[in-house]
């Protein structure tokens, strides 16, 4: 069985994590990092500790009435992407041990657009 890293945990949600294939588990917030546990594979999870974490990126739709997904970047291994039954809660539980200006918004499908068909020019 997997140690866990926190000694308190803060908040335990039902979630997905999204790779090749999908993954089921549960996501629990404790004052260390934030892990992952697969559903029905203990040796399938993801530990990230707090200091580890670059960016929280949020996909927010409905001008904040539903977020789909959430994905959390590290400053080494790349990132991670996750939905759960109750993001927002979730994203504040996170909040607590990130800073608040590495919490962002991706951007919408039509700025993705703009930027394809307009990118920015290079000022020199």
């Amino acid at each position: 069985m997997v140690q866990s890293l926190n000694t308190k945990i803060d908040l335990t949600v039902k979630a997905t994590f999204f790779t090749a294939f999908t993954e089921y588990g549960q996501i629990m917030i404790g004052d260390k990092a934030f892990e992952f546990y697969h559903q029905h594979d203990p040796h399938k999870y993801i530990q990230i500790p707090w200091d580890e974490i670059d960016y929280v990126i949020a996909s927010v739709l409905f001008a904040g009435r539903w977020i789909p997904r959430y994905s959390i970047q590290t400053k080494r291994n790349g990132t991670f992407n996750f939905a759960s039954k109750e993001p927002k809660k979730v994203l504040k539980a996170i909040r607590v041990y990130v800073d608040g200006q590495k919490m962002v918004r991706s951007l919408g499908f039509f700025n993705v657009l703009k930027l394809a068909f307009f990118p920015k020019k290079n000022k020199k």
